[in-house]
């Protein structure tokens, strides 16, 4: 059985991955231009389709029937070949939404839903909110329901982002300020990288539920792996591959008192894990071609934070690194987004007795108490979990691991 994804610039995807979890088929990645889709669907080699972006309507005029779900949406994102060649279409979007929806346990009944986008993952979410019973209104740039015109629904429980607006690279950057909806109970965007787009941080920390598409991402993949195999997938494998994909693609940044064992841990993790060790410190000078101890006499200690702050944001928002930063990162609150729109940040703690002071200017006795009695609360709100680094390397990393959920 051979199997794969159909799209034009297909760069860095999941599908295969998550494919490769859920069955035994092949799995490949076919990108065509448009003037090739349609030899490939009257001739290429396979028996199933997932289509993303472009194609989702251009392949509807190839296929022979279309499930009741794609036509109402009027796109398609699963094909299937059958025994005398004929093609049928299918939207598996519709479910991965709605499993997205249930997953975060907001009650959307009866209640506002503002949709952020009016493309085709808009659609998808409107007709399952429809379905769920939620008031949906529609916002879009030019629109009855606009970006200037936001106080008119002021009322609104939960905010679905179906823009690309906050999407790897372009991050940091929200469509809507949520301060404006005083009712709101969760946000939902499509978007899975980064893990926490600035929507999803602005609705964290308000206390709010905040979910990203990446469960949607799974689950719409599990009800392409039924169509084409025609088996049943127990609904168990979404959550058990959203932890995989999720420990792959997430951040470990370790932060800390100067010579509380950052680049040490760190570098076993990576080891450990499979993931790219980076030093911030040594990333910006790597970047600047300075040295720090140069940077900070030269152009004084705010101009080199802004150039530590430039260097996280070129780290913090990739993937799949364990990050050793500065011991001074926390004292710059703009850092802590930077850090944890692709990461779990861990404080690693060591007795003050314990730190190294030889070459270190600023933690001379004396200077090593002040520093830390002025960065202990702000490591406190960066971090995710506290780990000790007083003991064992060993327990160290376990209790890192065990802080992680594996």
């Amino acid at each position: 059985m051979q199997c794969g994804l159909l799209g034009r610039k297909l760069g860095h995807s999941y599908s295969p991955q998550i494919h490769g979890l859920l069955g035994s088929y092949d799995y490949k990645l076919f990108e065509k231009e448009p003037e090739e889709v349609g030899d490939f669907l009257k001739n290429g080699d396979f028996t199933g389709l997932n289509v993303t972006i472009p194609y989702k309507k251009d392949v509807i005029p190839y296929l022979s029937q279309l499930s009741p779900v794609a036509k109402r949406l009027g796109a398609v994102n699963t094909i299937v070949r059958r025994q005398d060649g004929s093609l049928i279409g299918h939207n598996t979007d519709y479910f991965g939404f709605r499993y997205l929806v249930e997953r975060s346990g907001l009650t959307v009944r009866g209640k506002k839903v503002l949709v952020l986008g009016s493309g085709g993952a808009s659609n998808t979410a409107v007709a399952v909110l429809q379905e769920l019973g939620a008031q949906v209104v529609i916002i879009s740039r030019s629109g009855e329901n606009n970006y200037h015109n936001l106080h008119l629904h002021h009322d609104a429980s939960v905010i679905v982002n179906t823009t690309p607006v906050g999407m790897y690279p372009n991050t940091g950057i929200s469509p809507i300020d949520l301060n404006l909806f005083p009712q709101l109970e969760g946000v939902l965007d499509a978007i899975y990288n980064p893990a926490r787009t600035q929507i999803l941080l602005d609705a964290e920390k308000q206390g709010l539920v905040a979910m990203n598409g990446l469960w949607m991402l799974v689950a719409q993949a599990k009800e392409s792996a039924e169509w084409f195999t025609g088996s049943v997938i127990d609904q168990g494998k979404i959550p058990e591959i959203h932890a995989c994909l999720r420990r792959q693609m997430e951040n470990i940044v370790l932060i800390g008192m100067p010579g509380c064992g950052k680049s040490t841990i760190g570098k076993l993790l990576a080891q450990r894990t499979g993931k790219k060790f980076v030093d911030a410190d040594e990333a910006l000078e790597a970047r600047l071609g300075r040295k720090i101890t140069d940077i900070i006499p030269q152009d004084g200690e705010d101009a080199f934070r802004q150039m530590e702050s430039d260097t996280l944001s070129e780290l913090g928002k990739q993937s799949g690194l364990v990050i050793a930063t500065g011991g001074g990162c926390v004292t710059q609150q703009r850092n802590y987004p930077l850090l944890h729109q692709n990461g779990t940040i861990l404080w690693l703690t060591r007795q003050l007795h314990k730190l190294p002071t030889e070459g270190r200017p600023l933690s001379q006795p004396g200077k090593l108490q002040e520093m830390f009695a002025q960065r202990q609360s702000l490591y406190r709100q960066f971090a995710d979990a506290e780990i000790s680094n007083n003991g064992p390397v060993e327990e160290t990393l376990t209790a890192i691991r065990s802080a992680l959920g594996e």
